[in-house]
């Protein structure tokens, strides 16, 4: 059996149900010129427990099909996004 293919990148999309859409940005080089740019692909993935928000980096794993376009799943969140905490202070408004 053949090895998963792994990818780390960023969640652009939560707004569906179990599923996120996770940019992954690459290194590629030009074979002829030798140029080094940036690829970027957006995978759809499956979050079984809709813990992934917009901005956090996850590490997402190959499976198999689970539906027309989504053949990946949240394996882990490396890293949560920041949000912008609200601090109510008492006595204030």
């Amino acid at each position: 059996m053949g090895k998963r293919k792994l990818f780390s990148g960023e969640v652009t999309s939560d707004k569906m149900n179990k599923t996120v859409i996770v940019k992954v940005v690459r290194l590629g080089k030009h074979p002829k010129y030798g140029k080094v740019f940036k690829k970027q692909i957006k995978f759809k993935a499956h979050d079984e427990n809709n813990s992934a928000k917009s901005g956090d980096i996850v590490l997402i794993e190959e499976t198999r099909p689970l539906s027309k376009d989504k053949y990946f799943r949240v394996k882990k969140i490396i890293k949560k996004a920041r949000t912008k905490d609200l601090e109510i202070k008492e006595g204030v408004l």
